[in-house]
């Protein structure tokens, strides 16, 4: 596994790639949304983009315990609020553990499992964790599976589009969408893409490494 060194980068990979989707989001979080989740991740981004040098001197543990807890200073709206969650809850499931794939697997699971009962919501109810469940459920079979990490790479990269797509047909049962019916069908929803964009940035770095 990389080192926390490698964060800054990844970092100022992310925000670029949500940058460069920033119209596409919006338009997304607009027909559906309240139409702000791009702007307060951003706001995270450039948070953590500011301390992006102290999070490389830190171990995983400290590492996305402190990520978790600036996205959710900083975010605001329930977005914040669940990214920092999942992030908080990382942070303490890797404390005093060797980080490897099999142990990452486990605890971005432990993560994932944290975002679902803080925002009361599974798979199936068009929101982030339509990306993230099969993302998670892909590491874990892949570890599992000792498969190679290229191959465990491709397989999140492929988890995580198939669920951000997924989310077109879905009706919606959080947030603003769940008013609006029949009408977000058709709709991507914005935080099951940027959850999307952010893990396949990453595993392009980690492919390219």
């Amino acid at each position: 596994m990389p080192k926390t060194t490698l964060l800054p980068d990844i970092l100022t990979a992310i925000q670029q790639t949500i940058e460069q989707h920033n119209i596409e989001i919006t338009e997304l979080d607009k027909a559906i949304g309240d139409g702000d989740h791009v702007i307060n991740l951003q706001r995270g981004l450039d948070a953590l983009s500011a301390i992006s040098d102290e999070l490389a001197l830190l171990s995983w543990s400290q590492a996305f315990t402190k990520i978790g807890m600036t996205l959710m200073s900083t975010m605001g709206g329930a977005s914040g609020s669940l990214f920092g969650t999942l992030f908080i809850s990382m942070g303490k499931a890797a404390k005093d553990i060797t980080m490897n794939a099999d142990n990452f697997a486990m605890i971005f699971a432990q993560g994932v499992e944290s975002v679902k009962l803080r925002g009361k919501a599974d798979i199936g109810e068009k929101t982030m964790l339509d990306t993230l469940i099969p993302v998670a459920n892909s590491l874990l079979d892949d570890v599992e599976q000792n498969v190679r990490l290229n191959t465990l790479l491709n397989n999140v990269n492929t988890q995580a589009i198939q669920g951000m797509e997924s989310t077109r047909d879905l009706l919606a049962t959080k947030g603003r969408a769940s008013f609006l019916g029949d009408r977000v069908i058709g709709h991507v929803d914005a935080g099951a893409r940027t959850s999307q964009l952010m893990i396949c940035t990453v595993v392009g770095l980690l492919a390219g490494s």
